[in-house]
């Protein structure tokens, strides 16, 4: 086993480890799957992504994910099946970033997107109607109470402010800890904080 090969084997068990402990951890599930995706081990993979979305079936790039493993098993029906669910859940959340990617497969793989799905915009049914003090939570897809100020004074914190409520941002601050804790992250290590900040991204669906 080479060097990559085997970091790759430890990131897979720290993940595996972590969805173990706790099955309803939705982001030890996720990080499993993009690590066992990255890996090669696509069947595997899947099963993570779909987990995830037993979970919660509001993570668009849960959706994407999965699909490009279904897709290196040749089940190109089952891809196409979750890449418009994908795209509909995406649509309506105003996730644009996993939404585009999703329709820049299913136009790669000749197939139209669905027909409510005009491209732009967060939903068909209209503007959601969000008051001041208020945000549209990109985790839990409801207009919710907003953090009184950003969590972090940069770049970040403003957009974690403007797109997550301040339950889902408490529940974060749970997961956070679990996440240090369990992947022994040393966070004054810049490589253990980036992987720190995409698990929190991750979680609050904001990637």
């Amino acid at each position: 086993m080479n060097d990559t090969s085997a970091v790759n084997e430890a990131r897979i068990e720290q993940f595996r480890k972590m969805a173990n402990d706790d099955p309803n951890n939705e982001l030890g599930h996720f990080s499993l799957g993009r690590a066992l995706l990255d890996a090669g081990r696509f069947q595997e993979a899947a099963q993570s992504f779909q987990r995830v979305l037993a979970l919660n079936s509001n993570i668009g790039k849960a959706y994407q994910l999965l699909a490009e493993a279904q897709l290196k098993l040749n089940t190109r029906d089952l891809a196409i099946e979750t890449l418009r669910t994908g795209v509909r859940t995406a649509h309506a959340r105003g996730d644009f970033m996993p939404k585009n990617e999703m329709l820049k497969m299913l136009e790669g793989l000749g197939v139209a997107p669905p027909p409510e799905i005009s491209g732009g915009g967060p939903s068909s049914a209209g503007p959601v109607s969000v008051s001041e003090g208020q945000v549209l939570c990109k985790r839990c897809g409801r207009v919710m109470p907003k953090m009184a100020s950003p969590p972090f004074r940069n770049k970040q914190g403003e957009l974690i402010q403007n797109s997550t409520c301040a339950d889902c941002w408490r529940e974060w601050i749970g997961m956070g800890t679990k996440v240090i804790n369990e992947l022994r992250l040393p966070l004054n290590d810049p490589q253990a904080q980036k992987l720190f900040d995409q698990h929190m991204f991750e979680f609050l669906n904001l990637n």
